[in-house]
């Protein structure tokens, strides 16, 4: 299990994450706002939305390791089921000490499954 989980959402409002985090999790609080970040709870789990992070992608992170999900890609693969919007994620975890080493390798869910690409955000 990872640490967190955090999935890149393409063209998404708060609002459709917000639906599709209602239908996963049995308690979700509406979202909070705290500065350009949105929060909320979901079964106790702290979930943050950083909207529009690069051009048309929102950032959604879910600070446990107590998620539906055992890591990223689960979970990009669920929202993208759910909310039929392109996904990204980063392939694994990272440690500070890999430096720059693979920071622009991300996973894409898409319509066209699962597929590698170079991202700089």
């Amino acid at each position: 299990m990872q640490p967190d989980i955090e999935i890149y959402l393409k063209e998404c409002t708060p609002e459709q994450a917000g639906k599709w985090l209602a239908q996963v999790f049995e308690q979700c609080t509406e979202w909070q706002p705290l500065g350009q970040v949105l929060r909320c709870r979901c079964d106790g789990i702290r979930v943050a939305w950083y909207g529009r992070v690069a051009g048309s992608w929102s950032s959604l992170l879910f600070d446990s390791s107590r998620t539906p999900w055992a890591n990223d890609l689960e979970c990009a693969q669920a929202a993208y089921a759910a909310l039929g919007v392109e996904v990204r994620c980063a392939p694994g975890g990272w440690q500070e000490e890999q430096g720059e080493n693979g920071a622009d390798d991300w996973l894409r869910v898409d319509a066209d499954g699962v597929s590698q690409v170079v991202w700089r955000i």
